[in-house]
């Protein structure tokens, strides 16, 4: 049996404590009037863009032309709102980001553990009880993005543009999409697609468990059926979620090939963490059993899906950037312009380190290794989510600041004390497995 460590636990508690503080200064610092909003980009850039705004609009005036100044004004208020809304997004994305990656994460790790029980693989039953530990985290993690949709959809926040009936009001567009664009249709979604993925993870670990106790295999075979099943439910429910979740942040963008990608992040990330949390158990004396081959395994998935996830990368921004259609090119032009070094550094480190670490299979075998190229994918990763989000709910007022990094040391300290404690709740090597003595003997 595990025993979380106290000094793992003060650690994950410390992070937890510095991110609330963050993400709480984030909040109190958030600019509440359009005034306010203006000061700090005024303050930010040192420019006086403000008081030339201003300025340009009072010669305006002076001129005498009635209609254009008017016209000059509603534009002008119209931008400065919009600028008050971005810098007001600002906690709530980088919050809205931090909750869904490490959620993300947990989704992967269950859609693989899936895909092991529905193939009866035989080299991984060691590891299902430290994959059962991380999806864990799939209850509050996703309880906690449901309470951010929520407060969305009540308009305390402007992560999500269509929610707002003015501005549905005035696009033909969202007009159309009103129909699946909705907050009420969109909540139904979330929680059918939430009370499957945690119905799902909940009745396999208790299978799991069960099938130690029992003298037969009638636990593990069920676990096998519902299994496959789920991942007919999981491949539906998770391309409609990136639609919802990530991709209707900005409406007017789609892209058919979006579910795959967002799947290729969690997934990659999942494995990952997967990986992580192995070669720390088996540092501190426990999953004696579990080898270097094991751990190649898992190091072999990060290099392929990597690779997978470069090929939908390419595949998604190619496309869209040779075809060069305004509704769907604007997409990169944004985040060229405003996000260069984040949406190039992000493909650099989710494609081009774990090709450049993880392609000689020896190295596969170096936990330290793996461990170095794991933080690498999942930092990339993570900078993959970010450049999907605040693009489009902050504009090109982001920058890298105390929200940010409150909101990742707040939920890597959250996931962390989560999944560690899940892990103390039962042996960590499963007992009556059919496959066990494969996978104890596994060699690569």
């Amino acid at each position: 049996m595990y025993t979380f460590s106290n000094r793992l636990k003060m650690g994950s508690i410390i992070l937890m404590v510095v991110g609330v503080l963050g993400i709480g200064w984030g909040f109190l610092a958030a600019p509440s009037t359009v005034e306010e909003a203006k000061a700090m980009v005024a303050v930010s850039h040192d420019d006086g863009h403000g008081d030339a705004h201003e300025e340009d609009a009072a010669h305006m005036g002076d001129q005498g032309h009635g209609v254009a100044s008017e016209h000059g004004e509603e534009h002008g208020t119209s931008h400065d709102e919009h600028l008050l809304h971005q810098l007001q997004n600002k906690p709530w994305a980088a919050l809205y980001v931090a909750a869904f990656f490490f959620m993300m994460i947990a989704l992967g790790v269950l859609a693989f553990y899936a895909i092991q029980r529905a193939a009866q693989a035989g080299w991984s039953p060691l590891l299902f009880r430290v994959m059962e530990g991380i999806t864990a985290y799939l209850v509050p993690g996703g309880i906690i993005v449901f309470v951010i949709l929520v407060l969305s959809v009540l308009h305390m926040n402007h992560l999500f543009v269509w929610m707002d009936p003015e501005v549905v009001a005035h696009d033909e567009l969202l007009i159309g999409k009103s129909g699946y664009l909705n907050p009420t249709f969109f909540l139904i979604r979330a929680v059918v697609f939430l009370g499957g993925w945690i119905a799902y993870r909940e009745y396999s670990r208790k299978l799991s468990l069960k099938q130690d106790e029992s003298d037969n295999n009638s636990n593990f075979k069920l676990n096998f059926r519902i299994s496959a099943a789920f991942l007919v439910f999981y491949l539906i429910s998770e391309s409609i979620m990136s639609w919802d979740w990530i991709m209707s942040v900005d409406p007017h963008w789609f892209s058919t090939l979006f579910g795959w990608y967002i799947f290729a992040s969690m997934f990659v990330s999942g494995i990952t963490v997967i990986a992580m949390v192995t070669i720390y158990l088996k540092s501190k004396g426990y999953l004696p059993e579990v080898n270097d081959s094991h751990i190649h395994d898992l190091a072999k998935f990060m290099f392929g899906i990597s690779i997978f996830w470069t090929y939908l990368w390419f595949s998604q921004f190619m496309l869209i950037w040779y075809s060069n259609i305004p509704e769907e090119v604007t997409y990169y032009v944004t985040r060229i312009e405003d996000y260069k070094l984040p949406f190039f550094g992000m493909v650099a480190m989710n494609f081009l380190f774990p090709v450049l670490l993880l392609m000689n299979s020896d190295y596969k075998r170096v936990n330290w290794f793996v461990v170095m190229a794991g933080l690498v994918i999942l930092a990339g990763h993570y900078m993959d989510i970010f450049n999907a989000i605040m693009p489009s709910t902050v504009g090109d007022q982001w920058y890298i600041g105390i929200p940010e990094i409150g909101a990742f040391l707040f939920f890597t300290g959250f996931f962390i004390f989560w999944v560690f404690r899940a892990l103390t709740t039962a042996p960590l090597q499963p007992k009556r497995n059919p496959f066990i003595e494969e996978s104890r003997h596994f060699h690569y």
